[in-house]
């Protein structure tokens, strides 16, 4: 597929119009969404990684000399840093398949997107919807709504109704997070300023519902008070929460793949819930998703699902000595 190409010219003195905006900018591959830096697992650790692999967010500059020098190379479409840049962003989304449908709870009050879910989050709040501030149109008919978030306040990131989240087709992106600017191309179309005022402050109501709210330490799985998981399958998550509690920056993603992973082969072997193991790697995984490294609570609930997945193709069974023990 021949992907859309900008002229260069163009791009660089959109990507200084944002700077100068204060937003920290950071290439994305040209005609896509996805960052053009090196990934993780391809960090050479030299040069700025000498010290541990930077994520985009933390290699995002406002320093126009850095951004001629980084679009000089190629027309890159333009990624956004929210955390760095100060602002959260409420992202509506649209169905991407017809089969891409609202749950029953949403349907069933006329929301069709995330354009009509979030008016209702706002209903329900007593609050008009929050028009008023920079706003951007996606390439696929959703909507970037930009708002100033508090000084001295780390908000992460949301995804639908997930945790403190919005509503379905509903995310926000804060710390941790980065959306497609405006005037980048993909082969969906073309991302735009649909109105041109400054971000304004994120509503106090929203900054309330986003806080995140404090994880409550577990002591034991996640189990009911009929199901006792057997004593190595107990001990088994034990250990992996251990293993992600303990995972340095720069090999989150990869020890919490790997726990999901030794997990996944108890859950398909039928040793372990799955909702269980998951739970349990999420809560291991609070100081990774609210810490300052960049990686992100859908990132993270990604890597624990494909870890899991991934690790039940290759069931572990119950040793031979507890088959049949009451």
């Amino acid at each position: 597929m021949d992907l859309p190409i900008q002229d260069r010219d163009t791009v660089l003195r959109n990507a200084l119009i944002a700077a100068e905006q204060g937003f920290h900018v950071f290439p994305l591959r040209v005609g896509t969404k996805r960052p053009a830096l090196h990934s993780e697992k391809r960090c050479p650790r030299t040069g700025i990684c000498r010290d541990g692999h930077l994520k985009p967010e933390q290699r995002a500059t406002t320093d126009p000399d850095r951004i001629r020098a980084c679009w000089s190379v190629a027309p890159w479409n333009l990624g956004i840093a929210c955390g760095p840049s100060g602002l959260l962003v409420v992202d509506m989304d649209t169905p991407k398949s017809p089969d891409d449908v609202p749950p029953d709870g949403w349907s069933r009050r006329g929301a069709r997107d995330g354009h009509d879910a979030f008016r209702l989050v706002c209903a329900d709040a007593g609050q008009p919807v929050p028009t008023e501030t920079f706003t951007v149109r996606t390439a696929r008919g959703g909507t970037h709504l930009y708002f100033r978030a508090p000084h001295g306040v780390r908000l992460g990131n949301t995804v639908g109704e997930l945790g403190n989240g919005l509503g379905w087709k509903v995310d926000t992106r804060a710390w941790g997070g980065y959306v497609v600017g405006p005037w980048s191309i993909t082969e969906h179309g073309s991302y735009w300023v649909d109105c041109d005022l400054p971000p304004a402050d994120l509503p106090t109501w929203l900054l309330h519902r986003l806080t995140p709210r404090p994880v409550a330490a577990r002591t034991a799985p996640v189990v009911s008070r009929t199901e006792r998981l057997p004593a190595y399958v107990d001990a088994a998550v034990r250990g992996e929460r251990h293993r992600v509690a303990q995972a340095t920056s720069g090999t989150h993603m990869s020890t919490l793949f790997v726990a999901a992973f030794a997990l996944g082969q108890l859950v398909g072997g039928g040793l372990l819930p799955s909702a269980t193991a998951e739970s349990e790697l999420l809560t291991a995984a609070q100081h990774i998703v609210n810490g300052g490294c960049g990686c992100t609570d859908r990132e993270a609930l990604r890597t624990i699902h494909n870890g899991l997945r991934e690790g039940a193709t290759k069931p572990r069974h119950a040793p031979a000595t507890t088959r049949g023990a009451a």
